[in-house]
């Protein structure tokens, strides 16, 4: 195992792959598996490579996130009265059938990070609604009173089922 300044590294040299490099994060450690015929130099190279991949990756997923929980913060004091008790909120990308998710036992919220480029009433409006879940299970006439506080509520509803059916954003 060699050691990086940003994390340790385990190089997994494989018999079997030929020509592609893999690396993924386990239990902090960055496993990176090589071709078995690799010569130093080019385990340097990949090894650097996939460090650059996993830290530019996760820079720009921190960076959201925080920005992420910065507007729910704002949403929740500005449309809910602070209403909403967040634990944590975050982009996912496991979530290809809904916008957002919200644990009522931890307050977690995950949004989907195919959110991430649409106009931002869409996201506020999907955010809000998240919020909403925290206090108000399900989906009754109360929540709705709650969750279409958001700016150009409906508006965001029919973005988000053109969105769904069609597969792109259009630029707002």
């Amino acid at each position: 195992m060699s050691s990086s300044s940003e994390m340790p590294v385990k190089v997994i040299r494989s018999a079997r792959r030929k020509r592609t490099v893999a690396g993924r994060i386990n239990s902090g450690v960055l496993e990176v598996r090589i071709p078995g015929w690799m010569n130093q130099r080019e385990e340097a190279e990949a090894v650097a490579d996939m460090l650059s991949r996993v830290a530019k990756r996760t820079t720009t997923q921190h960076a959201s996130d925080e920005q992420l929980a910065q507007r729910a913060h704002e949403l929740n004091a500005k449309y809910l009265d602070n209403r909403a008790t967040v634990g944590s909120i975050r982009w996912v990308s496991n979530q290809n059938t809904r916008w957002g998710s919200t644990s009522l036992a931890t307050g977690d919220i995950r949004i989907s990070d195919r959110l991430q480029k649409v106009p931002d009433y869409v996201l506020d409006s999907v955010i809000i609604h998240e919020l909403t879940h925290t206090f108000i299970p399900g989906h009754p006439k109360e929540f709705w009173n709650w969750a279409d506080r958001a700016p150009k509520a409906e508006r965001a509803k029919g973005y988000l089922e053109a969105f769904a059916r069609f597969g792109h954003i259009q630029e707002d």
